[in-house]
């Protein structure tokens, strides 16, 4: 028989570890602590995606008893070398995905970092220049890449974890110039053909906490700077947590 159960989710993104931030995720993190199942990762977690700053995160990451899921973001390739950071991360444990799938606790997670290319009829089409078709392709690319993880996985409950945005409604709270550098609605057909129960993106660190897919999936932005700024008042963690109810066998849910 299969014994229900509810896997708390929590998320965030953004928390742009430096060479000198040993020691500043330990408000964000310490409140996990019995709180949360799983932790994801929604990129640019790094500053400028150095081998210094990763070896800071894994110290910092210690702190964390629940596993981890993790994508990349645009910071954590400013250097050009994003091994730099994904590697030392998987060393520790993490699973970071880049169009790969994983299941912990009866959930199934599909990540990828996501591009840009703006929403709706703002959607940057591949004409003209081979720099504007270069471009377009990155942002089909990481769609595909996001399709491919989706199709892979099995379980009931599903989640998405990106980087940049799949909808215009959680970057909004941003300068409107700026919307199509923040994401792209080519991010949100694969969620509308392979329907998920969450997607959790950062990047727009002045946009929305939340908002839907066309097909009414629910869509946290949970960047760090966001998550401060809107749960300061309330004094409430800069994490979101959203809770998923799962059916476990017996003896995963011992």
């Amino acid at each position: 028989m299969a014994e229900p159960r509810t896997v708390r989710i929590a998320a965030v993104g953004d928390i742009h570890v430096t060479k000198s931030s040993q020691g500043s995720l330990q408000s964000v993190l310490a409140p996990l602590d019995g709180a949360a199942d799983v932790l994801l990762l929604c990129g640019d977690l790094t500053d400028y995606g150095l081998r210094e700053e990763t070896a800071v995160l894994v110290r910092e990451l210690q702190a964390v008893r629940i596993p981890i899921v993790a994508v990349l973001g645009n910071h954590d390739y400013e250097s050009g070398r994003p091994e730099d950071v994904r590697g030392p991360l998987c060393d520790a444990g993490v699973r970071v995905l880049d169009g790969e799938a994983c299941e912990l606790l009866g959930v199934g997670f599909a990540g990828v970092k996501g591009f840009c290319g703006g929403f709706g009829r703002g959607t940057l089409g591949a004409w003209g220049e081979r720099a504007i078709k270069n471009f377009v392709q990155e942002s089909l690319d990481e769609a595909m890449k996001l399709e491919s993880a989706l199709a892979r996985l099995r379980t009931p409950r599903k989640v998405a974890v990106l980087h940049y945005s799949p909808v215009q409604s959680t970057v909004e709270g941003e300068p409107p110039e700026i919307f199509p550098f923040l994401g792209t609605s080519r991010l949100e057909g694969p969620l509308n053909r392979y329907p998920v129960d969450a997607v959790f993106h950062g990047h727009a660190h002045r946009g929305s906490p939340e908002g839907r897919t066309v097909g009414g999936t629910p869509v946290y932005n949970v960047a760090l700077p966001l998550l401060r700024r809107v749960n300061a008042a309330s004094g409430r963690s800069p994490v979101r947590i959203v809770e998923l109810p799962v059916e476990l066998p017996d003896d995963a849910a011992a």
